[in-house]
């Protein structure tokens, strides 16, 4: 059987976007063009790639198997065509990463144009969310994650890691008064993080003795994002665990936060760039991921130390 690298292209853009109409205007093409590249991939392959319905497109199991095949071939075969491009300005198209939402808009963003004045004929497709991206599925070349990792079978590459510390705002700290021991905390109220609104009752993180402890604590709001959950801080609605980061400290400076139970701190966050298992990691990743992970590092605290 004679791969068709378009093919596989087209087919990766559906899976990615689960979606044949989004997919064609993503490649500048035909929607019967899309469904058809499809399902001659499929005849060929003699199994299903996508559940389709009026609605809706779902990958299969074998789609899926296919879409992390693809992407590897199709990173081997970009390689390929780029051995005897030697200058920076000569590595060309898409890259795809997920980063959280508060470190995309106040870190990667601000600095990406430098990148992309060195690289003039990349594209950077940025996905910025706190949701956990599923990297071979969703068809991403790496992402950036902060916390604790499963097992996923991908490369990581630890970039180091966020303290954190507990914070809240002036106003509430004046309705609610200033908590010196955790006893104190009886008569306070958390914001509540949850990625899906759902989960167990707030609780207050510290460590003690190298062992990780949690105290229940009352909440009167949940949030599912970094910016929403500063936000809440801000407006006065609870007291906040976060990693103490450049634009925080800068909120410390001014006032607008407090810090407070600093002998109380939750645990620090790791932060890791993952990407898949390839055998050959196009150029064009490659440079992002290491410009990626110097701008990530030098935010970290203590860069500038170091």
């Amino acid at each position: 059987m004679t791969m068709d690298l378009d093919a596989l292209r087209i087919f990766l853009h559906v899976a990615e976007t689960a979606s044949f109409t989004q997919a064609a205007d993503r490649m500048g093409l035909t929607r019967a063009r899309v469904s058809a590249v499809v399902q001659r991939l499929e005849a060929e392959f003699g199994t299903r790639l996508f559940h389709r319905t009026t609605r809706t497109v779902q990958i299969t199991d074998d789609g899926r198997l296919l879409a992390e095949r693809a992407q590897s071939l199709l990173g081997e075969a970009e390689e390929v065509q780029s051995l005897f491009q030697r200058q920076p300005a000569a590595l060309q198209g898409k890259i795809r990463a997920d980063v959280p939402l508060l470190m995309a808009s106040r870190v990667i963003i601000p600095r990406l144009p430098e990148f992309l004045a060195r690289h003039p004929r990349l594209e950077v497709d940025l996905s910025s969310t706190d949701r956990r991206v599923d990297l071979v599925r969703e068809g991403f070349d790496c992402v950036v994650r902060v916390g604790a990792l499963q097992d996923s079978g991908l490369v990581a590459r630890r970039l180091g890691e966020l303290p954190q510390s507990n914070f809240a705002s002036p106003a509430y700290l004046e309705r609610f008064g200033t908590p010196h021991s955790l006893e104190d905390l009886a008569h306070h109220r958390l914001v509540r993080y949850a990625a899906d609104l759902g989960g167990g009752p707030a609780a207050f993180e510290y460590m003690e003795g190298g062992t990780l402890r949690t105290l229940p604590m009352a909440d009167v709001v949940t949030v599912n994002n970094s910016l929403a959950y500063e936000a809440a801080c801000l407006a006065g609605l609870g007291i906040v665990q976060a990693p103490v980061s450049s634009p925080r400290r800068d909120l410390l400076a001014t006032g607008q936060l407090v810090e407070i139970l600093p002998h109380w701190r939750p645990p620090a966050l790791p932060v890791t760039l993952l990407y898949p298992h390839r055998r050959h990691v196009p150029r064009r990743v490659q440079a992002f991921m290491d410009w990626l992970a110097e701008v990530v590092e030098q935010s970290l605290p203590g860069a500038r130390e170091a």
